[in-house]
């Protein structure tokens, strides 16, 4: 990825006091590109629990687990629709006769009650039932790639495993050709990659998206198969046959979620477990701590940041935030609070976890059912495959900012 300048300053609101600003850009700031974790150490060391940064526009960061929990189950208070629903009719109402269907990516951007009509027709194909049925091709698709690499005593992760792991597994389940798999995740990285997104340019990226999917969605209509788009093409939604505008909409938000997320977790995984071989020895002796291990690893590395919209004057935390304003909620500061856990710093076995990377209230993850069967398999099979793998020093991992903090490459070295 290339490298990003911090953002130029936004001149400070009046009703943010001086006392809850702190300057930090989450695509850009410096220490975070090179070592995000400990970055967000420091931040929950000498941040306020929500301040505002004037990077990127001007916004506030929630990063104590309180503000976030009660955040994200407060949804008329702190808004998934970044932009107001009813202002996007208005606005599509206005437009020429004509003019393209533009994807609103739900059920992310809608909240209840019209949020648990959109994700209602999603919950059966992603219920641990559903994707329990999934583990014999999810570890085949793990084992292939291993494969390809077991013998050359290194890798890059991110590119050889973590990336096309997932993004196969997607692909099938959702119904798109394999063949494409570049040119989808290079749509998606444009897409996520962009820190201050003009809403025009936001929109093109979104049409491309559809495009690249419409032949599919269409073929589906008439010649239904066994994935994920024939399932939405049978579904209803307040009664009424689904139609082409509503299954853009649903294929441009399982599209940008299913081709980017979970591969991020797998190489903040990896990194620790690289650095770690007395753990690599524990969990291969003992493999079933590697489920407890996974959610102790989704803890530590937390990876995404929903963005939202204050909806009403409140105060949080001691932050005075206006109706209008955007706010981040930091998850992977939430579960390195001290106030939640005991030395949050430290990989714990042990420690009774409970975190927050798949988000709290309506707008949990749908797709943890699949990350957490995901991340598993692939660790359960680079440990019973691979001998003691290490990091390569003349290859150090590299990472990017942005909605999700992710590794870029992971270089491993096992063997002589």
């Amino acid at each position: 990825m290339a490298t990003l300048s911090v953002s130029p300053a936004a001149p400070k609101p009046a009703h943010v006091p001086d006392s809850v600003v702190y300057d930090f850009d989450y695509f850009a700031d410096p220490a975070y590109l090179l070592d995000p974790h400990e970055r967000v150490r420091d931040l929950v060391r000498t941040a306020p629990p929500v301040f505002w940064t004037p990077r990127n526009g001007g916004h506030w960061m929630l990063i104590s687990h309180a503000a976030i929990f009660n955040a994200a189950r407060d949804v008329e208070t702190f808004s998934s629709e970044v932009i107001p629903r009813v202002q996007i009719k208005e606005m599509l109402s206005r437009l020429p006769p004509g003019t393209p269907h533009i994807p609103q990516v739900v059920p992310i951007t809608v909240d209840p009650p019209e949020h648990a009509k959109y994700r209602g027709p999603l919950n059966r194909p992603f219920s641990p039932k559903a994707i329990n049925a999934l583990k014999d091709d999810i570890r085949a698709l793990a084992n292939e790639q291993i494969s390809t690499v077991i013998d050359k005593g290194r890798c890059d992760f991110m590119r050889e495993i973590a990336e096309p792991v997932p993004v196969r597994v997607f692909l099938k389940m959702f119904g798109l050709p394999l063949e494409r798999m570049d040119e989808y995740r290079e749509l998606v990285r444009q897409h996520l990659g962009d820190p201050e997104p003009d809403p025009r340019n936001t929109l093109k990226k979104l049409w491309k998206i559809t495009a690249s999917m419409k032949e599919t969605i269409l073929a589906r209509k008439d010649e239904p198969k066994n994935d994920l788009i024939s399932l939405l093409w049978q579904t209803e939604l307040d009664g009424k046959p689904m139609d082409i505008d509503s299954m853009e909409d649903y294929c441009v938000v399982l599209f940008i979620a299913g081709l980017d997320t979970v591969m991020n977790g797998m190489g903040h995984g990896m990194r620790h477990l690289a650095r770690h071989p007395e753990l690599q020895a524990e969990l291969r002796a003992n493999p079933q701590l590697i489920p407890a291990a996974t959610e102790e690893l989704l803890r530590r590395y937390t990876f995404t940041i929903p963005p939202r919209r204050v909806a009403r004057d409140v105060v949080l935390e001691g932050a005075p935030m206006k109706a209008g304003d955007r706010a981040m909620l930091f998850l992977p500061a939430a579960d390195l609070d001290p106030k939640e856990y005991a030395n949050p710093e430290q990989f714990d076995l042990k420690r009774d976890t409970v975190h927050i990377a798949f988000n709290a209230g309506p707008h949990r993850c749908l797709g943890s059912h699949l990350a957490r069967v995901e991340l598993q398999i692939v660790y359960e099979q680079m440990l019973a495959r691979l001998p003691p793998f290490r990091l390569d020093p003349a290859n150090p991992p590299t990472f990017h900012g942005g909605h999700v903090v992710g590794v870029d490459s992971l270089h491993l070295l096992w063997g002589k």
